[in-house]
């Protein structure tokens, strides 16, 4: 089979050049319309019970999350200034396009009854701006007055006041939304300027738009970093401008397929599709790497050129082809979890890394078919130098030193499983934020004067027509909310409930010691004076129940906490509405995009974790097609899951808990860890033929061969991945130094452990299974007549 594919790569070289620039211009052109994702990603099956109770809850109430907070310090807000430039900056903002409502100290409604009309009327709190600073301070008396107001607008220590900013629907899942979060803030720090108030920004379309423009930022930054990265570490093992130049044009080529691929999908890009450029570029210089030391080992061999590339393409695409076919493995694995952002990442990732592989396989053997044959200097790194005294260090170790080996490997084996019972699961909603980062200082800011900005919502079906409006119903959800008020996690609820002690409090002439609900009595008369409820017109008391007065809603904002947390809270508050509100007779739902986010975590770590098992399961499905031998694939997936086994351990001692963005590292890793043992084993299996079995010889020869690819490739992809430390995000930060650490711990294990375990247990291992393969993917002949391959050019030369 590789005869024929030696013959397409290097007799149509100038066809296949074209073939590829007119696909890459294609690629170029859709990786033009690739956009940014700015949508709450969804972590739940649409079958999940917890994802039909929150659509339920939308079609009813409406999109939850949409309201930006500005937390303002009340120490140098009232003021007659301060003020005028608060209203000013409210007004603005309500005219701006694309917000709903705003409410602010300057924006605040009071219910006042209308005995004219026989109805309650909206009237401004602020009836004239404060021209003094008597007035101002009266006007702060009388807005502290207010319990409705209390630990919803103003923190019940009275040191922060909050402008609330309700988004238009349209606009939390629009690339419009990032210009509008942008005025605002910028309007609001303005503000804080001029007045000398502190302004702390939050909320979740404020916390989603910051995300998603730091991803952007992110990814141009990890491309550049990773393509500088790759090129200095290629200069320096080749010392060549064309083992850099080509391999750096090949993987630039790779990424512009890979934004096409996301284009051609219709995905856009995400916190986890914007890792991929980058990481197509490290596993694309790895390929090249393999290709260039074969090259250049086959012509230091016999000096040929032609017979060189030939030889690449016949032994090393092979090898390559099971690595990445492994690797691309390790990602799609993630297509099995259901979640729409990570099949969308493992069909990507999956379908890109194959796609790098084809350019290499053709590119490299192209480029360099064109150029002239290497100089010394180029093929100086296979004979000496700092490399070749390590390979030579390594054989030693393992020919004369192995029980040192066993005892280490056994001794970090006992750590690692030490360190792993220490392990804990978490995730949160702001999760991978930097500590030190003003977003979430803002957060933490909000949360210790507001207990939360992360929406939470309990809808309640009360089965009768204008149910909601009953007394003993109003009673319940007045009690619900009693029990909500015991979890420090949670604010201040809003409810039907307060609705109705507002009502009750403008009834009896605006007194705040009436804000209480009404009696049975008192019910019928105020119920007059409420609006009527209508779909289509948003008044007091459509915002917290439908057209029917059949279902309502209590809301509560909930604090920064993690899915322990949650269903800690979940848990102890189920048995306690159920004593309230019957479920014989009350349909209660406890939703929300709080909690839809944190079952989804957890629901998406469960599913991360068969992933990863999947994955396990298809490369050793995979290295049987290669080896066959049972005994063997055990004997390879060894030094691959002790590193599993030691990351999860430096996770334990770290602190580092089990979630999304860090369980996620494991099948990466162990799809591109699993690479070295692959050429190893090839190679292994092929000096055993040349060696006429002789196992010691052929381990050693097996090791000195793929040592300097297996070194040169696990620089690249430390140093690589290295770059993602850099991010701001925590979990894309863990990635960086857990899979450098991996891959580092893979690379010992397999120059140290696998020769040392196939020299121990010799003929047990390597059966007659070995041997004969049940795929021939490596075409393992020891040599044909490749001389007399013509490329175009010679047989137009010799015409």
């Amino acid at each position: 089979m590789w005869k024929y594919i030696i013959r397409l790569i290097l007799r149509y070289r100038i066809a296949n050049l074209v073939v590829i620039g007119l696909l890459t211009l294609g690629m170029a052109f859709m990786a033009t319309r690739v956009q940014m994702s700015y949508e709450m990603a969804r972590m739940l099956p649409v079958s999940d019970s917890a994802s039909i109770d929150y659509e339920n809850f939308k079609n009813t109430f409406g999109q939850d999350g949409a309201v930006v907070f500005a937390g303002l310090t009340t120490d140098s807000l009232f003021t007659p200034r301060a003020l005028l430039l608060l209203d000013s900056l409210t007004r603005q903002i309500k005219a701006t396009e694309g917000i709903e409502e705003v409410l602010s100290p300057t924006r605040l409604f009071a219910l006042v009854k209308d005995t004219a009309r026989k109805q309650f009327a909206m009237e401004p709190l602020m009836k004239r701006l404060p021209v003094s600073q008597a007035e101002a301070d009266s006007f702060k008396t009388a807005l502290m007055e207010q319990p409705f107001y209390k630990g919803l607008i103003f923190s019940t220590d009275q040191q922060v006041a909050l402008m609330t900013i309700t988004l238009d629907k349209k606009m939390l899942n629009n690339r419009a939304r990032v210009a509008l979060i942008d005025s605002l803030r910028a309007r609001t720090e303005a503000f804080g300027e001029a007045t000398g108030v502190s302004v702390s920004f939050s909320g979740l379309p404020y916390i989603r738009t910051i995300t998603s423009r730091t991803i952007e930022k992110e990814l141009r930054m990890f491309v550049v970093l990773s393509l500088l990265i790759t090129a200095l570490i290629l200069f320096v093992l080749f010392r060549s401008g064309k083992a850099v130049l080509f391999p750096v044009v090949i993987v630039v080529i790779s990424v512009v397929w890979t934004m096409g691929i996301i284009a051609l999908l219709g995905y856009k890009i995400t916190i986890l599709t914007g890792v991929l450029p980058p990481l197509i570029i490290i596993i694309g210089i790895e390929n090249c790497i393999f290709l260039l030391n074969k090259y250049h080992s086959e012509y230091l061999d016999h000096g040929g050129k032609v017979r060189a590339l030939s030889r690449v393409v016949e032994r090393i695409g092979g090898a390559n082809l099971l690595t990445n076919a492994t690797t691309a493995a390790g990602f799609a694995a993630f297509i099995i979890t259901g979640n729409a952002i990570l099949v969308e990442f493992g069909v990507v990732a999956s379908l890109s890394i194959l796609t790098v592989y084809l350019l290499t396989l053709f590119l490299i053997p192209i480029f360099f078919s064109l150029m002239p044959e290497p100089k010394l200097r180029h093929t100086r790194h296979m004979k000496r130098g700092g490399v070749g005294l390590l390979v030579e260090w390594v054989v030693r170790q393992v020919l004369h030193h192995r029980a040192a080996i066993y005892l280490v490997t056994l001794a970090l084996v006992a750590v690692g499983v030490v360190g792993v019972t220490r392990l804990s699961t978490s995730g949160r909603i702001v999760d991978d934020i930097p500590h030190g980062d003003a977003l979430y200082r803002d957060l933490m800011f909000l949360e210790s004067h507001f207990n939360g900005v992360m929406p939470l919502e309990i809808s309640i079906d009360t089965r009768k027509k204008r149910g909601v409006m009953r007394t003993d119903n109003l009673a319940r959800i007045d009690k619900l909310q009693r029990v909500l008020a015991e979890y420090p996690e949670l604010s201040r609820p809003l409810s039907v409930a307060e609705v109705a002690k507002l009502s009750r409090q403008a009834f009896f002439g605006g007194n705040p010691a009436q804000y209480r609900l009404p009696s049975n009595h008192e019910r019928n008369f105020i119920v007059g004076y409420l609006p009527k409820t209508k779909a289509t017109k948003r008044t007091v008391i459509n915002a917290f129940a439908d057209s029917t007065l059949q279902k309502t809603r209590v809301s509560v904002q909930m604090a920064n906490v993690g899915t322990d947390d949650i269903n800690r809270i979940t848990r102890s508050l189920r048995p306690r509405i159920d004593s309230i509100f019957s479920p014989d007779k009350y349909d209660v739902k406890i939703t929300g995009t709080s909690v839809v986010f944190l079952k989804g975590t957890s629901y998406l770590t469960v599913n991360l974790m068969q992933s990863l098992v999947l994955a396990l399961v298809v490369i050793a499905i995979l290295m049987a097609l290669l080896f066959t031998s049972a005994r063997m694939i055990a004997i390879s997936l060894v030094p691959n899951l002790i590193p599993q086994l030691l990351t999860a351990a430096l996770m334990g001692y770290a602190g580092i808990p089990i979630k999304p963005s860090t369980i996620l590292i494991f099948s990466i890793a162990l799809g591109i860890s699993v690479d070295n043992t692959i050429h190893f084993l090839s190679r292994y299996r092929l000096q055993l033929r040349l060696n006429d079995w002789n196992i010691r010889q052929s381990v050693v020869n097996a090791l000195r061969e793929t040592g300097y690819s297996m070194i040169y490739s696990s620089l690249v992809l430390f140093f690589g991945f290295s770059v993602f430390v850099l991010s701001t995000f925590g979990g894309t930060e863990a990635m960086g130094y857990l899979i450098s650490f991996t891959l580092l711990v893979a690379l010992l294990s397999n120059l140290f452990l696998l020769p040392s375990l196939l020299l121990w247990l010799d003929r047990i291992v390597t059966t007659r299974h070995f041997r004969e393969p049940l795929l021939q993917i490596l075409d393992e002949e020891i040599d044909d007549d490749l001389d007399a391959l013509q490329m175009e050019s010679d047989t137009r030369g010799s015409a």
